[in-house]
């Protein structure tokens, strides 16, 4: 994988049954104007939003992602979890919980403002969406608006949303219908704007290197530049709050800078506070919040703009990275790894309340029964997903923080023990109770690439090389070998092993001969198109992703590896091969399928894009697994093209009738496969129907009739559906009133027959229901 390379009761019996879902991307994204709005900043599931690209992948279920942004509006918070707004219930500050979540948007979520039942969301280069939120349960999508840039964070006042649209600039629209957000005017920045904050009728931009940018907004349509403020080359302005006569600037290394804007053509500084790396802050009344990075959070008293005083911090973050305050609660992001919780209404005592975390950094995952693990780079540990429900798998447990675990790579489970390879060595985690992970074996080094057979670690590490390590004790994994005399730094990366062989990526493909585990012997060696960076086995074929290109190689001769085809295009990262396909991450954010059967011609047959760069990659039955970094994990299944009628219905009304009495059928033949399908759909009528006037079909050709026997053929396009509506008489001799059990045939012409039935006068029998005592 690149990045390691760079590693720093009533009862129902139916007589007849009836017929039958930046990684600096804390910005904050201002105050909002609104009723219950804070100053916001920077389980449901249900599919992906529908411009999320995909050919032959369906979208099964996601869990995870980095938190990058945080708004909070009465009793929720709603926060950037990877690609989902996530509305979390706080109504006990102690103990949040989730209230329900959007399914996966395009890009990960950036930056959040919430006015009323509205969440205005940035989402990078899937630009603004806007949620409906009054049942926080389940917020809706109402609509969408691509801007020309990369949407970092949204600022709302009255009906107008100011946008930081990243290399773009300001956008300014008009949201007095959140339904149909229209575009008015835009300003451009010089650098990259990553938020704003708009006060009468100027807006200030926090644009990266180009400082603060002061935008006179006095004519929606044609803002215009006023002002700016730039402390040399090297400053940088990332988030901004403006109260009264002062801006208040998050400048990273330079830390916060406060700005005299009286004069909005002229903003000069009045003063600034050091800080280790400022990118966010919170300004209420005369108290400002400081997100510094490693400094954690600072309070200040800034009653005094020219001379702000500390008043008290927190310390215990890995990153503070942003913070938005309500009441005597700051919510503060932490190195987008968990949202902290505090309580500050002692400025000089500050206390964490409690944590909400996240799944940051998946870089690797592995799958075993029921769960599966990912290896999370960024909170450096593991965390265990209940998949048993792919549509909605659950975080269960995790084991994270340990110096051990920090920066994990990768990921191998055997048995009941989960093995993770750092940068700082290799760890055995027990993971017989999922709830509860727990580390139990560990030996130092530098590993990034782990598999596992019959208890022997091979790693893949950096300075040893092939790394061959006892963890028949797991709690005392033990040094058996190692091979590294290919080359000076004896770096490698990825490894895979197959009977007697282990398969070792250090730029190229390294065969070694581990039959005898304390002394491996490299038998062969493979160069492929470019630079490899990892691989898998399966029967006689090594299957290498490399900067460029899966290479297929054969290694039925271990000594003679041979060349069979490459499927060039995009850097690829990691690589599963099961039934004949090969299941490729791609670093630009993509999962490929790539059919194998014949190894010297590999076809891309598939493709799904992830919200983050896409790396570790597992395929366990029906499902592929990917680890998609800032993105979380994703569960995904190829679907071959095919159509599939299964959704088609058949309805009746009215449901009870007499005989005499005209009831009308809709049928509703659906495709939702990924092929056209050639229909062929027959309706029999029974004798207690007669077919009344001419069937009607909402496409051609109409529908032909038979005596008793209806009929339709045509194509259905994937996504289409056709409506055939026809009426019928109710007929009976009989003193009763009659059933009539109406059935009809779709064939898809692949081989596949769906039965529907309709039923009018369907009989019931009620049971009594009987208690034990």
């Amino acid at each position: 994988m690149r990045h390691k390379m760079l590693v720093v009761i009533l009862a129902t019996i139916l007589v007849i049954a009836s017929s039958f879902t930046p990684l600096f991307s804390n910005r904050v994204t201002g105050a909002a104007v609104g009723a219950g709005a804070t100053a916001p900043h920077l389980s449901t599931g249900g599919a992906p939003d529908q411009v999320q690209r995909a050919d032959n992948v369906k979208y099964i279920g996601h869990v995870g992602g980095s938190l990058d942004a945080v708004a909070v509006a009465g009793n929720y918070a709603y926060v950037g979890e990877g690609p989902r707004l996530v509305i979390l219930n706080i109504s006990n500050p102690a103990h949040p919980t989730v209230a329900g979540k959007t399914a996966p948007l395009p890009q990960i979520v950036r930056g959040v403002t919430v006015v009323g039942d509205y969440a205005y969301v940035a989402v990078g280069s899937a630009g603004l969406r806007v949620f409906n939120i009054n049942n926080p349960a389940n917020p809706t999508e109402v609509s969408s608006y691509d801007t020309a840039g990369y949407t970092y964070s949204v600022f709302v006042a009255g009906n107008y949303a100011y946008i930081a649209d990243g290399s773009a600039g300001l956008l300014i629209m008009d949201i007095s219908n959140p339904t149909n957000p229209t575009e008015l005017g835009s300003c451009d920045t010089p650098e990259t704007a990553y938020d704003v904050a708009v006060a009468g009728s100027h807006a200030y931009v926090a644009d990266e290197r180009g400082g603060l940018r002061v935008i006179d907004t006095s004519d929606l349509n044609n803002p215009a530049e006023v002002g700016a403020y730039s402390a040399g080359y090297w400053y940088t302005a990332y988030d901004v709050e403006v109260a009264g006569n002062y801006a208040y600037v998050a400048s990273g290394d330079d830390g916060l800078h406060i700005l005299d804007v009286s004069d909005p053509t002229n903003p000069t500084k009045a003063s600034e506070y050091q800080l280790d790396f400022v990118s966010g802050l919170d300004v209420v009344g005369n108290i400002a919040y400081v997100a510094g990075g490693v400094d954690g959070l600072h309070i200040l008293d800034v009653s005094d703009p020219t001379d702000p005083d500390g008043l008290g911090f927190y310390l215990h973050t890995y990153s503070a990275s942003d913070v938005t305050v309500s009441g005597n609660y700051a919510y503060v992001l932490d190195a987008s790894i968990t949202m902290r919780v505090m309580n500050v209404s002692n400025p000089a005592n500050i206390t964490e309340a409690s944590r909400y975390d996240a799944m940051a950094g998946a870089y690797d995952v592995a799958v075993a029964g029921s769960y599966a693990y990912v290896a999370d780079h960024e909170a450096g540990g593991l965390w265990v997903v209940d998949v048993r429900d792919p549509t909605n798998p659950t975080m269960v447990g995790s084991c994270l923080g340990s110096l051990d675990l920090k920066y994990a790579w990768a990921v191998a489970v055997a048995g009941q023990y989960a093995y993770i390879a750092s940068s700082y060595g290799l760890a055995v985690l027990d993971v017989s109770n999922p709830a509860n992970p727990t580390e139990v074996g560990f030996i130092s080094g530098y590993a990034q690439d782990v598999a596992v057979a019959e208890n022997i670690a091979y790693v893949a590490s950096s300075g040893k090389g092939l790394w061959i390590v006892d963890v028949s004790d797991p709690t005392n994994p033990t040094e058996i070998s190692f091979y590294n005399s290919f080359d000076v730094t004896g770096n490698a990366w990825g490894v895979a092993v197959a009977g007697d062989y282990a398969y070792l990526i250090t730029g190229v493909l390294r065969i070694v001969d581990v039959s005898d585990p304390a002394n491996p012997v490299e038998v062969g060696t493979y160069t492929p198109s470019s630079t490899a960076d990892g691989v898998a086995v399966a029967g006689d074929y090594a299957y290498i992703v490399t900067r460029h290109s899966m290479d297929i190689a054969n290694v039925s001769a271990p000594a003679n590896p041979t060349g069979q085809g490459s499927y060039g295009g995009g850097e690829k990262e990691g690589v599963a091969v099961a039934e004949g396909y090969a299941y490729v991450t791609d670093y630009s954010s993509r999962l490929e399928v790539i059919d194998v059967s014949d190894p010297t011609t590999p076809t891309g047959v598939g493709f799904y894009s992830t919200a983050g760069h896409s790396y570790g990659v597992a395929k366990a039955g029906d499902y592929v697994y990917v680890a998609s970094w800032y993105g979380g994990l994703y569960i995904l299944r190829y679907q071959p093209p095919a159509p599939d009628l299964s959704p088609s219905t058949k309805t009746v009304a009215p449901l009870q009738a007499t005989a005499g009495e005209l009831i009308t059928f809709t049928v509703r033949l659906v495709n939702s496969g990924n092929l056209s399908a050639t229909v062929s759909f027959t309706d029999t009528m029974p004798a207690t129907l007669l077919l009344q006037g001419a069937p009607t079909a909402s496409s051609s050709p109409p529908p032909t009739v038979n005596g008793p026997t209806i009929t339709w053929q045509g194509t259905i396009t994937s996504g289409e559906s056709v409506t055939i509506t026809y009426t019928s008489l109710l007929t009976s001799t009989a003193t009763l009133t009659p059933t009539a059990v109406n059935e009809a045939y779709i064939a898809d012409g692949t081989g596949n027959v769906y039965l529907r039935r309709a039923i009018v006068n369907e009989r019931r029998v009620y049971l009594p229901l009987v208690l034990r005592q």
